[in-house]
């Protein structure tokens, strides 16, 4: 009982976070990818793997920068977000892509039904302890050999943000997670890890990029 009601409790503060600052979110990294070439490098690469080989899963998209940029690298691309707010954004400034509500602890995609799937800076706010289980969905809803690129903070520590983008307020956990160990919990999921890399930018101060296949 008091793990669900915890589970419950970060989730919900996670949405009405996220629900705050959608549209100052949305105005402060819409072209944030301008000034991250290495990142576009790695999303020109991943777009490269599935490009053709069917739809590809955004999750935890944000207002859909990401989709939307790998739409116009030819992907066949969605998203998935937990926030509605953010999700209207989505709709709204790409509107020849599918969005939906929906979260990644309980992935509503039916098994090895997407050609790749992207989680960029999105299990950033997921307990160590919930890892497990999103991994695990991200692994049954790709098909064997199917490629997972994640975007993460480096680090071992946690922060709790009480003030958003915009300045509006929110409390948001903020996990930074050691390469390794997220190596290793990819690895625990039943997935091959093909390569990684750290990097600053203007997407985080100390970043990780993790390619990785099912098994």
């Amino acid at each position: 009982m008091g793990s669900e009601a915890k589970s419950v409790t970060w989730l919900e503060d996670t949405r009405w976070s996220y629900d705050s600052v959608a549209e100052s979110y949305g105005d402060l990294t819409r072209h944030l990818l301008d000034e991250t070439p290495d990142e576009r490098a790695v999303l020109a690469s991943f777009a490269d793997l599935v490009r053709g080989r069917g739809e590809v899963a955004d999750v935890g998209c944000g207002t859909g920068r990401i989709a939307g940029h790998l739409s116009r690298l030819g992907v066949d691309v969605f998203g998935i977000d937990l926030s509605p707010a953010m999700i209207e954004v989505a709709r709204r400034d790409h509107p020849g892509i599918r969005f939906e509500v929906g979260s990644m602890t309980e992935l509503a995609l039916p098994d090895a039904s997407v050609a790749g799937l992207l989680a960029w800076y999105s299990l950033i706010h997921i307990p160590d302890d919930e890892i497990g289980a999103v991994l695990a969905h991200f692994q049954r809803v790709l098909p064997p050999g199917g490629p997972l690129l994640l975007g993460f903070h480096v680090g071992d520590e946690s922060q709790l943000l009480s003030q958003g983008y915009g300045g509006h307020p929110i409390n948001l956990h903020v996990h930074r997670r050691p390469v390794n160990r997220m190596c290793t919990w990819l690895e625990d999921a039943g997935f091959t890890v093909e390569s990684f890399r750290t990097l600053t930018s203007a997407e985080s101060k100390l970043g990780g990029i993790i390619l990785a296949r099912r098994g």
